[in-house]
């Protein structure tokens, strides 16, 4: 049987990487059949275009994985699936807490032929081989022996064949380039971000977030020398296609435990898997130096922070209360002084939010080091704990406002302003961070450092606007530029300077010294970041 594996786009922006649960599910699926992976958000389709691509190539199983924000968009897709006569699964987040809503027992139409509830490693072999026979289910659970509900084990992680997968979708190299750009030292004909997990889990629980009600808890480790393999596998194959590879660490909270994480990030170095890497890590957890010496050793270039208000008491409303927003320049600061920048996550619309709120947060992003704030909204999601205090104060205004979708719409009344405002605030939070003249400064920022810091600051800003001002096409890629010629300009001299490139070293040694253990305790302080991961990950 051929199987398609499709993740939806979200109908704003493309996502810089894959979705991990797509390779996984692939390596999880018993031999003799044969699957099929399309990203939306890398390769572009509309429900015409699955419906034909499953009658071309004779799919007899479609399984869709989506978030909360994809749903609607992943309903639309399933249905076109459905009208061919294939079967669909649908598995993730949202659907595990509305199965009833996929299925069709909720009064509206069905659009999935069987739901897989919470992580799927366990569950996807049986639907598979349930599918092959045609006698599909409408729920897969994973549960035990007894019924209750289990969680697979991290400790035999598949192996994902990395070295074999076709990942052309996901070069994020222009065709145009590849030639040239692969004879430069090193190569670059290929570019791809890969997403690896070292663990799930989070036991915080932040009032606002999908991740403990579906991964649980009880954080799960794969072993080290799984990881460290998987690193040196994306190693060798960007090798060999003289192109790069980076790794999104797609843990909740990558650091949740610090001796862990020491720990894999000294087998890393020791095995020479060094590639540059992003993780998301709580603020509170980079207090400890010898875990910043090791993030920085060990390749770690960006660190995604959900800071989500410099206000405390809108931290403790949301049960994120362990974030100290007096601690935020320092932690940037530690991270900085080994050329580690962040990526600091924002949400406007928290009860204690009044306008101004936008420009407040600005004055301190701006006096940190350079990085890529983002701005979002308070969203309330399906089951999460606000989403049950909002409605029952009766203040959510569009209750399934997944099934319209409209990026950076509210769906609830704050207390302390109004809808409006609170879509003004995060207008202004992005156009002020991303004008030329933050470009500018966030730029001049690192003129102590190497050119290819800047370079690097200013192509991950350029990239990090397109998240909230479209960029897809020819004519708003040359506004941009023209925006922000002085700038290039200035790059490009500099460019050809001789030493240019080499510069200043890191602002410290970034090999870690032998220490004494420090903030281990620090581990039970922290709480993870509030990324939903879908079927089983994403």
């Amino acid at each position: 049987m051929k199987i398609l594996l499709y993740n939806p786009d979200n109908g704003v922006t493309r996502n810089f990487m894959p979705h991990l649960w797509m390779f996984l599910l692939q390596a999880l699926t018993p031999s003799g059949h044969e699957v099929l992976l399309v990203d939306g958000n890398a390769q572009s389709m509309d429900e015409a275009g699955i419906a034909q691509f499953v009658r071309d190539n004779n799919i007899g199983l479609v399984g869709i994985g989506a978030m909360t924000r994809m749903i609607a968009k992943a309903y639309r897709m399933a249905d076109a699936v459905r009208a061919t006569g294939v079967p669909v699964v649908m598995g993730g987040p949202h659907v595990t807490e509305m199965a009833d809503e996929a299925l069709g027992r909720d009064g509206g139409p069905r659009h999935a032929d069987a739901v897989a509830l919470g992580e799927a490693d366990a569950t996807w072999p049986r639907i598979v081989e349930d599918a092959a026979r045609g006698e599909l289910k409408d729920l897969y659970a994973p549960v035990d022996a007894f019924g209750q509900e289990s969680k697979p084990s991290l400790k035999e992680y598949p192996v994902i064949p990395w070295q074999s997968i076709d990942l052309n979708q996901f070069n994020l190299v222009p065709k145009a380039a590849k030639a040239m750009l692969q004879k430069i030292a090193e190569g670059w004909g290929t570019f791809r971000i890969i997403p690896v997990e070292s663990g799930r889990g989070c036991p915080y629980g932040c009032e606002f977030c999908t991740v403990t009600g579906f991964f649980g808890d009880s954080i799960r480790f794969r072993t080290n020398e799984s990881v460290v393999n998987e690193l040196l596998l994306l190693k060798a194959r960007a090798r060999s296609e003289k192109g790069q590879m980076a790794v999104f660490f797609i843990d909740d909270n990558f650091a949740i435990n610090i001796k862990r994480t020491k720990s894999l990030l000294r087998a890393i170095i020791a095995a020479g898997a060094q590639v540059h890497w992003v993780a998301q890590i709580s603020a509170n957890l980079l207090r400890d130096e010898e875990l910043v010496d090791l993030i920085a050793a060990s390749g770690g270039k960006w660190i995604f922070i959900g800071m989500e208000s410099i206000d405390p008491a809108n931290l403790k409303d949301v049960n994120k209360g362990f974030n100290k927003p007096g601690e935020y320049a320092a932690v940037l600061e530690r991270l900085a002084r080994r050329n580690v920048y962040a990526i600091t996550s924002f949400i406007f619309g928290m009860d204690n939010d009044t306008t101004g709120v936008a420009e407040r947060t600005l004055e301190q992003v701006r006096t940190w080091p350079p990085g890529l704030p983002i701005f979002g909204l308070l969203t309330p999601l399906p089951a999460t704990p606000l989403y049950k205090r909002l409605e029952t104060a009766g203040r959510l205004t569009r209750p399934k406002h997944w099934q319209e979708f409209i990026p950076f719409a509210m769906a609830h009344t704050p207390l302390k302003m109004t809808i409006e405002e609170a879509h003004a605030e995060v207008n202004h939070g992005w156009a002020q961070a991303y004008s030329p003249e933050a470009l500018a400064h966030a730029v001049e920022s690192l003129n102590d450092q190497p050119l290819g810091y800047r370079v690097n600051i200013f192509l991950a800003r350029l990239c990090f606007r397109g998240i909230y001002f479209p960029m897809m096409g020819k004519m708003a890629w040359l506004k941009v530029i023209a925006q922000n010629r002085r700038t290039i300009f200035k790059l490009v001299r500099e460019g050809f300077k001789a030493g240019a490139w080499r510069g200043a070293p890191a602002r410290i040694p970034t090999v870690p010294e032998p220490q004494v253990e420090a903030g281990e305790a620090i581990a039970q302080a922290a709480g993870g970041d509030g990324r939903a991961i879908a079927f089983p990950a994403d």
